[in-house]
């Protein structure tokens, strides 16, 4: 049945803590992802009709193939990350299907957790249905283990499911959530899709298309020491320095005064002494033009700077982090066009967001493969009241086989 193959699997991985961490090096950032990796690639290899089954060494990135039947048909990629997120919570995962009838819901007895309905509004839909949640202590993980779930679901059921379909491959990849790198470091040869969908989306019929472009800029601000005894005349303070250059920016382009398609400005660290300080500021826009335009004001503002403080040194340098996912569709849209058929035929209602954010799609996108993103059904992301619908879970599998079998079908004739 696939309720039961669906959320085994599911709770099977989530049994794997794989919590991502900023402040590592390397990849992936935590050993808890190669265990999950490691189990993936041995699960991948006992599948029937899977060839090509790869782990990395270097970046752990697993990758496999279900070659087609149908030699003119598309190959479609899914792509899943194996980190969940670090909030400061557990990282150990303790998930439960309890029946959600609108009312408070006691996710953890011990601690006292509960889950207040009044604040939970988009619960509303679901009175009366079966929901996965954690136990409070920490997040679900159905970001992204759902997918993780519903992919390999997929090639388990999909030879006999689907007879006529072609090439598959998928990859799962490491340390999404700490700046999508296990995308950057995914070997295209070993994906070799037409174009490909990330799971990795919300509330059942969410797609994604469109994504911020995101570019980071380091702020360095060099000073003068003195002692403050001796400071007049002599010290140039860096700090002091960094507390004006901030206050140069608009406090309306922010994160917290903006949405929609505004984008903004975000500083996201600060380390300073008396000799120094290096500010790190984040850049988002959809339009890259707008993008080219932020870019500019920085600049204008560090010119401002020097010409205030010609005493003091000041540098900038830019880094591209992610383009818009829409930027790799024009001339092909065949990604989109069928998630759309895909999700029509299943009488589910698309909802087209664009993400004040970024998934591994806007890499693997930019990379020359178009990558949009579509739900897993889970709601609350990053928090401990994240959670999981049954039904649409099932729906999002339902929609990831119907793309198989749709682009099966076109190319048939």
């Amino acid at each position: 049945m696939l309720r039961h193959e669906l959320t085994g699997r599911f709770f099977r991985y989530l049994s794997i803590p794989s919590q991502s961490d900023a402040a590592a090096s390397g990849l992936p950032s935590t050993p808890g992802q190669r265990k999950m990796a490691d189990a993936l690639a041995r699960e991948l290899a006992t599948l029937p009709g899977i060839r090509d089954v790869h782990l990395d060494d270097d970046t752990c990135c697993v990758t496999a193939r279900l070659p087609g039947t149908v030699p003119q048909a598309p190959a479609i990629g899914f792509v899943a990350h194996l980190d969940t997120v670090d909030v400061g919570l557990a990282p150990e995962i303790r998930p439960q299907i309890l029946r959600y009838e609108g009312a408070d819901l006691c996710l953890n007895a011990r601690e006292g957790i509960w889950l207040r309905a009044a604040d939970h509004p988009e619960l509303d839909r679901h009175a009366g249905q079966e929901v996965i949640f954690g136990d409070g202590s920490s997040v679900l993980g159905a970001d992204n283990k759902a997918a993780i779930a519903t992919i390999m679901t997929l090639l388990a059921r999909l030879p006999h499911a689907v007879p006529l379909r072609g090439d598959v491959v998928v990859a799962f990849v490491p340390d999404e959530e700490i700046g999508l790198n296990g995308a950057r470091a995914l070997d295209l040869a070993r994906f070799p899709a037409d174009f490909a969908y990330t799971i990795d989306a919300c509330a059942l019929g969410e797609m994604v298309y469109e994504t911020f472009n995101a570019v980071n800029a380091t702020i360095r601000i060099t000073g003068v020491p003195a002692h403050p005894m001796s400071a007049k005349g002599r010290l140039v303070n860096p700090v002091t320095l960094a507390a004006e250059f901030m206050s140069l920016f608009d406090p309306m382009d922010v994160p917290e005064q903006s949405d929609g398609r505004q984008g903004y400005f975000l500083f996201t660290a600060i380390e300073a002494n008396g000799a120094e300080a290096v500010l790190s500021l984040s850049l988002r826009d959809f339009d890259w033009t707008a993008m080219a335009a932020r870019r500019r004001t920085v600049l204008a503002h560090v010119e401002r700077m020097e010409r205030r403080h010609p005493r003091a040194g000041f540098s900038c340098v830019f880094s591209e982090r992610y383009r818009n996912i829409a930027e790799s569709l024009p001339g092909d849209d065949r990604s989109v066009s069928l998630l759309t058929r895909a999700m029509t035929a299943l009488r589910i209602a698309p909802k087209v967001i664009a993400m004040r954010g970024s998934t591994d799609g806007a890499v693997i996108s930019a990379r020359g493969i178009p990558t949009p993103n579509y739900f897993t059904g889970a709601l609350n992301f990053h928090s401990r009241f994240e959670c999981l619908p049954v039904a649409d879970f099932l729906s999002s599998y339902r929609v990831t086989e119907q793309l198989v079998r749709l682009a099966g079908a076109d190319a048939c004739g």
